[in-house]
């Protein structure tokens, strides 16, 4: 059995409540679908953890930001919370980063952060068969932090959701299994007042920052959904 996660940014209580949770179920391997990094204060312990469970780990596009030098271009916020975590990072981590790839392919099962037209930055906010490439049967992804499933005649569909920053209108922490072709979806609750915590001991005193972790909502209250069409 496998443990998919996704969309860490950092949050380090969720983190562990979804590896416990992954290990009572009897996960055996985890694949991270990028974005590690990001909106919380502890990318640097959330990425030992994952290292020391030699998680199969994909690059997101706040990942790619930060080992590059880049800001984001949607949001001065994000852009500045890159810039921190840039600088709690050291030489390792950002070089170990550097070598990840945006997509995994194993077999009938095709792994991506994004999409398939983009694999770091499209969001799949809608869902159709067509939009699934043809040589895989099992297609996995994350970037929206909506944790959702479709099934298709001949295809199967599944983001296993946000472990740090879900935006589904769900505060608990989300991720999926998969064993064989069997795909199961699961929420954990977890502390978030810990991540508020080390948010403010990092210095961070905007509480626009993790408001939205209380209800399942993005920086700035916005919850979104998945349309299969």
């Amino acid at each position: 059995m496998i443990a998919l996660v996704s969309d860490i940014h950092g949050n380090l209580p969720a983190l562990r409540a979804v590896l416990e949770k992954a290990d009572q179920l009897g996960c055996e391997k985890i694949i991270s679908l990028g974005d590690i990094t990001g909106y919380y204060a502890q990318s640097v312990e959330c990425l030992d953890l994952l290292l020391e469970r030699n998680a199969i780990q994909l690059t997101g596009n706040h990942d790619y930001y930060l080992v590059n030098g880049l800001s984001c271009p949607r949001s001065q916020t994000v852009s500045d919370l890159i810039e921190f975590q840039r600088k709690i990072m050291t030489s390792k981590h950002i070089e170990y980063l550097k070598t990840l790839n945006p997509r995994f392919d194993d077999g009938e099962k095709t792994f991506v952060h994004g999409g398939w037209n983009d694999p770091l930055e499209e969001y799949l906010y809608r869902v159709s068969e067509n939009k699934l490439c043809s040589q895989s049967r099992l297609f996995f992804s994350g970037h929206t932090h909506v944790q959702f499933i479709a099934r298709f005649s001949d295809k199967i569909y599944c983001n296993p959701g946000s472990v740090g920053q879900p935006r589904d209108g769900d505060a608990r922490a989300a991720f999926a299994t998969l064993e064989g072709t069997n795909i199961a979806l699961y929420r954990v609750e977890y502390d978030i007042d810990e991540t508020v915590h080390a948010m403010i001991a990092a210095g961070f005193t905007n509480s626009k920052l993790w408001e939205g972790l209380y209800i399942g909502a993005q920086i700035g209250g916005r919850v979104d959904n998945i349309i299969v069409e």
